[in-house]
C-alpha cells in the first residue's frame, strides 16, 4: 500500500526552517517585503514611453526609407535632451567661473602727464599711455556715439549677445578668427582679464564672466571702464588720451561730431585714422556720418543738432608723443620732486601712474630760456673751444608768488643727469651784496657791544677803498693765522666814501665786508634765508659770508630776488600748481607767504639794483621799465652771476667751470665769461627776460 505524505507534518517542517532563519535574523524580526527605491519607480514609470523612442530597425509598417529614420518623437525627445544637456553644462560653467582678481597690466598701469602752465600737454612718462577718466567727465554725446557705434543695447542686454556668440562661433569654425559679436561688457571683460587671443574657449569664458560681470557690476562702472581701457590707435588707450591725441584737448571738451570720429577709431583705428590714407580718410568719414545717424535714430541726438556737423572733424596729425627728453626732464625731475612732497604721493602709488599734473612751468620762457643758453654755448665754443668745454649753465626764472616759470638745468638729462638750475655748486660771490645790504637796513648797525642799534639809510657813508681791514667794536678782525682780514674790489679799485646804495649798485664789495660786521652775521644769515636762500648754502660765519661765500643754486638765487620784487613778501618756490588723478583731485600743501623783510627796505635794495642794471648795460630797457638786476663775480674768478628782476618776474643766471673728469672742483673761468659790461651771465638772462619792460 502506497505511503501518504503527512500533510501536518509537511507543514511542522516549513515552519520549523522558517523559525530557523528567524533565529538568524534575530528574535522576534519579521521580514517585510521590500519597496521599491524612487529612480526605479521613476524607471518604472519612463520605461513604456523609452520603449517607444527606441527605435525598431527596420521600422515597423514602414517601406523603404522611411523603415530606417527615427519618428518624430524620438526626434523631438533627442532634441529636448540635448537641449537639456546643454543648459545643464552652461549653469554648471557659469557657476565654475571666477570673475579674476587680477586684471591685465595694461588695464592697470597708467602714464603721468605733465602739463604747461597754459593746459597743454609737456610731457608723459610710463610705459603705457592710459588715463582713466571717471564717466560723469566723459560728456554724455560722446557716450552716446561711442553706444551707437559698438553696442545700443548697452544698457538693457545681459552683457552677450546670443547672435553675436553664434555669429562669432561661425567665423571660428569657417575662417579661423572670433572677431565680431561682441558686447561692449565682452569687450571690456577681455580688455582687462583676458588675452586677445582668437580662439573658442576664450569667448566661451569672455561670455561666462560677461554675464557674471553684469550681474555684480553696474553699468556705469562697465561703459567706464570700457572706455578707459580700449585702444584708440596712435599708442593711446581710453578716451582721454585719445582725446589729446587726436585734439589736443581733455575729453571733457569734445562735441557729439568729434567723439563720433573716436568712437569710430574703436573698429579699429588702422583702418579709421584718417590722417594715414586717403582710404582710411574716406572710411572714417562714412562711419562718422553713419554714427551721427544712428545716434539720431536711437534718440540720443536731435535732427537739428545733427543738422550742425555737417563738416567733418579732421584730428590734428600725429605729433610729439610728449616723452621726456633733453630739457623737458629736467622739468619733469623737478615736478615729480614736488609734486610728491606736496601730495603726499609714494613712490609706489605714482609709479601706478594715472595722475595729471599741471606745473607752473610756461612754454615761452623756457623756450627763451634755452634759446639763450644755447646761443651762449655755441658763441662760446666758437671763441674758446678749449675752455668752453668744461663750462656749465644753470639758469631759473621764477614769478614774485613762487612759481618756477622756465630753467635751464643742462644740455640733455639723459647725457647730464643732475640739474645744474637746482645745483649748489659755487659761490654767489657780489650776487650776495644786496642781502648784507637788506640786513643793515632791515635792522640797523651796532658799533659797539652794548647799546640799541644804529639806523642805516641808503646814503649811509662807507669806506670803499681796497683793502680796508675789517674792525670790531674790540679793534681790528684777526684771522686764524694771525693776519688782519681785509676786503678788497674788482681790480683792486678804490672808492673813498661811498653811500651804500652807490656802494651796491658799482658793486664795491669793502663797505659790506664792514657792513654785515656792523649789522651783525646773524642777521645776515637770517635776511637771506628769510629772502629764499636755504640755509645749507650760506657757509660758516665768518666775514668773508658777506662777500657771498655761499653758494646757491639758480633757483633760490631767483627766488631771493623776487623776494625784493615782491616788496618784501618770499614765497618758497614750487613748479605743480594742481595734480588731479583719474580726475580727482589731489590735494596739495600749498607754500603759505611769510615776510621776510620790511616792504620800504625791499624797494630801497630794488632801487639800488635798478641803479646797478642802468649803471651797467644803459639804454637797455625805457626809463619807464621797472628791471633791476646785478652781476656777480668772484674774486678768484671762479663763477660769474647775473641775477635781477623785470616787472613781477626775477631771473638768476651762473655760469662757471668743471672738468668733470679730473675733479669737482671748479676752474677759473679764464675770460669764458665776457667782459664786465657785455658778460656771458648776463646776455643769457636779458634774453630770457626779453623785452624788458
Amino acid at each position: 500500500m502506497p505511503r501518504i505524505p503527512c500533510l501536518w507534518a509537511a507543514g511542522a517542517r516549513e515552519r520549523a526552517v522558517a523559525n530557523a532563519s528567524g533565529l538568524q535574523r534575530g528574535r522576534g524580526s519579521r521580514r517585510k517585503p521590500s519597496q521599491p527605491s524612487a529612480p526605479a519607480r521613476l524607471a518604472a514609470r519612463l520605461t513604456p514611453y523609452a520603449r517607444r523612442l527606441k527605435p525598431a530597425y527596420p521600422r515597423p509598417g514602414r517601406t523603404g526609407l522611411r523603415r530606417w529614420l527615427p519618428s518624430w518623437r524620438q526626434w523631438l525627445g533627442a532634441f529636448a535632451l540635448s537641449v537639456g544637456l546643454s543648459g545643464s553644462l552652461l549653469v554648471i560653467a557659469y557657476a565654475a567661473t571666477d570673475i579674476p582678481r587680477n586684471l591685465n597690466t595694461y588695464a592697470t598701469q597708467q602714464d603721468n602727464v605733465y602739463f604747461w602752465s597754459d593746459g597743454s600737454p609737456m610731457a608723459r612718462t610710463g610705459w603705457v599711455r592710459r588715463q582713466d577718466m571717471p564717466l560723469k567727465d566723459i560728456p554724455k554725446d560722446v557716450r552716446s556715439a561711442v553706444l551707437a557705434a559698438e553696442n545700443e543695447s548697452f544698457y538693457s542686454d545681459p552683457g552677450i549677445s546670443a547672435k553675436g556668440l553664434a555669429r562669432a562661433l561661425v567665423k571660428t569654425v569657417g575662417q579661423g578668427d572670433t572677431q565680431g559679436g561682441s558686447t561692449i561688457t565682452q569687450q571690456y571683460v577681455k580688455n582687462v582679464y583676458l588675452t586677445q587671443n582668437r580662439s573658442v574657449t576664450r569667448k566661451f569664458t569672455e561670455a561666462m564672466i560677461a554675464l557674471k560681470l553684469d550681474n555684480k557690476m553696474s553699468k556705469d562702472k562697465i561703459l567706464e571702464g570700457y572706455l578707459n581701457t580700449s585702444w584708440f590707435g596712435r599708442g593711446t588707450y581710453g578716451l582721454q588720451r585719445a582725446s589729446q591725441a587726436y585734439y589736443g584737448k581733455d575729453v571733457s571738451r569734445l562735441n557729439a561730431s568729434e567723439g563720433a570720429l573716436l568712437a569710430s577709431l574703436l573698429k579699429g583705428a588702422g583702418l579709421y585714422d584718417p590722417t594715414l590714407s586717403k582710404a582710411n580718410h574716406k572710411r572714417a568719414v562714412e562711419r562718422w556720418s553713419w554714427i551721427l545717424d544712428r545716434m539720431v535714430k536711437t534718440g540720443k541726438l536731435s535732427a537739428a543738432e545733427r543738422a550742425k556737423y555737417t563738416k567733418f572733424p579732421e584730428p590734428i596729425k600725429q605729433t610729439g608723443s610728449y616723452d621726456t627728453g633733453k630739457q623737458t626732464d629736467y622739468l619733469v625731475q623737478l615736478a615729480t620732486q614736488y609734486a610728491k612732497k606736496a601730495g603726499h604721493i609714494s613712490d609706489r602709488d605714482f609709479d601706478l601712474g594715472g595722475y595729471q599734473i599741471y606745473t607752473t612751468f610756461d612754454r615761452k620762457r623756457e623756450t627763451a630760456l634755452t634759446d639763450a643758453v644755447a646761443k651762449a654755448r655755441k658763441q662760446a665754443k666758437k671763441d674758446d673751444p678749449a675752455n668752453a668745454k668744461a663750462a656749465h649753465y644753470g639758469a631759473a626764472s621764477i614769478a614774485d608768488d613762487g612759481r618756477i616759470l622756465a630753467v635751464y638745468g643742462g644740455p640733455d638729462h639723459r647725457k647730464q643727469g643732475y640739474n645744474e638750475s637746482n645745483a649748489t655748486t659755487v659761490p654767489a660771490g657780489s650776487a650776495f651784496l644786496p642781502f648784507v645790504y637788506a640786513a643793515a637796513l632791515e635792522n640797523g648797525v651796532h658799533k659797539t657791544r652794548e647799546g640799541a642799534a644804529t639806523p642805516v639809510t641808503p646814503e649811509t657813508l662807507y669806506n670803499g677803498d681796497d683793502g680796508v681791514p675789517v674792525s670790531t667794536p674790540e679793534g681790528p678782525y684777526w684771522d686764524r693765522g694771525g693776519k688782519k682780514v681785509a676786503a678788497h674790489n674788482e681790480g683792486n679799485r678804490n672808492y673813498g666814501q661811498i653811500s651804500l646804495r652807490s656802494a651796491l649798485a658799482q658793486n664795491v664789495n669793502t663797505p659790506f665786508m664792514q657792513l654785515g660786521m656792523d649789522a651783525g652775521l646773524d642777521k645776515v644769515r637770517e635776511t637771506a634765508e628769510a629772502s629764499g636762500l636755504l640755509p645749507s648754502s650760506i657757509g660758516p660765519q665768518v666775514p668773508g659770508m658777506s662777500l657771498g661765500a655761499a653758494t646757491p643754486s639758480a633757483i633760490r638765487m631767483a627766488s631771493a630776488y623776487a623776494t625784493f620784487a615782491a616788496d618784501g613778501t618770499h614765497y618758497e618756490p614750487y613748479s605743480v600748481r594742481r595734480i588731479t588723478r583719474n580726475g580727482s583731485r589731489i590735494r596739495l600743501d600749498m607754500p603759505a607767504p611769510h615776510r621776510a623783510m620790511r616792504a620800504e627796505v625791499a624797494r630801497q635794495v630794488t632801487e639800488a639794483l635798478a641803479d646797478s642794471f642802468r649803471i651797467g648795460h644803459p639804454g637797455a630797457a625805457p626809463l619807464s621799465a621797472k628791471v633791476a638786476g646785478k652781476r656777480g663775480a668772484t674774486l678768484d674768478d671762479k663763477a660769474a652771476w647775473y641775477a635781477g628782476s623785470n616787472d613781477s618776474v626775477s631771473t638768476a643766471v651762473v655760469l662757471y667751470r668743471i672738468d668733470l673728469t679730473k675733479s669737482l672742483e671748479p676752474l677759473p673761468l679764464e675770460g669764458i665769461a665776457g667782459a664786465p659790461v657785455a658778460d656771458v651771465p648776463y646776455g643769457i638772462w636779458s634774453g630770457a627776460m626779453s623785452p624788458l619792460r
